[in-house]
C-alpha cells in the first residue's frame, strides 16, 4: 500500500505555491511548485498538473480543503491567509500509485 502524504497550497509573498509535505522521509527539500502569480487561484486542473510534475496525484476520494490562518489569530481585523490541503500519493511507473 502506498504512503499518503499531504500537499499544501498557499499564497506566500504574493504568489501561489504548492508543496508536498514529506514528514518522516529523509529529504533535504520538499517537492514544490510555484505559479508566479497571486491571481487567480490555481484551478483544480492546474493543481493536478503541478502535482503530476512533482510525481504525485490526489488520493482517491480526497478533495482540496481550505482553511484560514493569520499572523495574529486573536485580532479579527488582521488579513487572513488561505491555505488548501489535500492527501496525495506518489505516482509510480505506469502512472499508478
Amino acid at each position: 500500500m502506498a504512503t499518503l502524504f499531504r500537499a499544501q497550497m498557499s499564497n506566500c509573498s504574493g504568489r501561489w505555491r504548492l508543496f508536498v509535505v514529506l514528514l518522516g522521509v529523509p529529504v533535504s527539500w520538499w517537492p514544490e511548485a510555484d505559479w508566479g502569480r497571486s491571481d487567480p487561484v490555481p484551478a483544480p486542473v492546474e493543481r493536478d498538473r503541478a502535482l503530476a510534475e512533482l510525481g504525485y496525484k490526489t488520493a482517491p476520494g480526497c478533495c482540496w480543503e481550505w482553511f484560514e490562518d493569520s499572523d495574529d489569530p486573536d485580532d479579527p481585523s488582521r488579513p487572513v491567509r488561505l491555505i488548501a490541503t489535500v492527501d496525495v500519493l506518489p505516482v509510480q511507473d505506469g502512472g499508478t500509485a
